[in-house]
């Protein structure tokens, strides 16, 4: 793992219960957000890292696939905050897709209420969230995207508290055995 990968992310320490993946294309880091999706229950909270194009929203799209959403997903650079619906099968939770790239203040950042988000009853996906480094809570997970060349990406797991921890050893279970 290169230096430029913790110089561009959100301070992410490592641990031993750190994983990380090598994805070969869009379509199986949709997978891994699939498998990944299909795990998340009401309150969990993902940070997502990394430069622009390396892959954050369509990890979006396959953790809300494995929600069992059938909305469509799509970048909220814009909008700031988009609302998905979890399927049946996991509550029709709430999942909220947030993208802090285009604040650039504190105030600007508490003012969309990323705390209701992260502390309601749905899934909080948080890209750009370094933005926000010292207004997170300390439990999250954090995954962070590198570019390794033009199709193939590093996706690092982070887990910070116990839920996560757990999470990412069921994740690490569930693919590879």
């Amino acid at each position: 793992m290169s230096d430029a990968m913790s110089r561009s992310s959100f301070p992410v320490a490592q641990t031993p219960h750190m994983l990380d993946f090598i994805s070969h294309s869009v379509a199986q880091t949709e997978r891994i957000g699939q498998r990944l999706g299909s795990m998340l229950g009401p309150g969990d909270l993902l940070l997502l890292l990394g430069p622009f194009g390396v892959g954050k929203t369509h990890l979006v799209k396959g953790v809300a696939s494995g929600l069992g959403s059938t909305d469509l997903v799509t970048s909220p650079s814009f909008v700031l905050v988009n609302e998905y619906r979890a399927g049946p099968d996991h509550g029709n939770l709430p999942i909220y897709h947030a993208d802090l790239y285009r604040l650039d203040e504190r105030a600007e950042i508490s003012g969309i209420g990323l705390e209701e988000l992260w502390s309601g009853q749905g899934v909080c996906l948080i890209e750009w969230a370094e933005r926000a480094a010292d207004m997170l809570p300390t439990d999250h997970l954090a995954i962070s995207l590198q570019h390794l060349s033009d199709t193939k990406r590093v996706l690092r797991f982070v887990p910070h508290g116990e839920r996560y921890q757990q999470l990412v050893a069921q994740l690490k279970q569930g693919m590879f055995g």
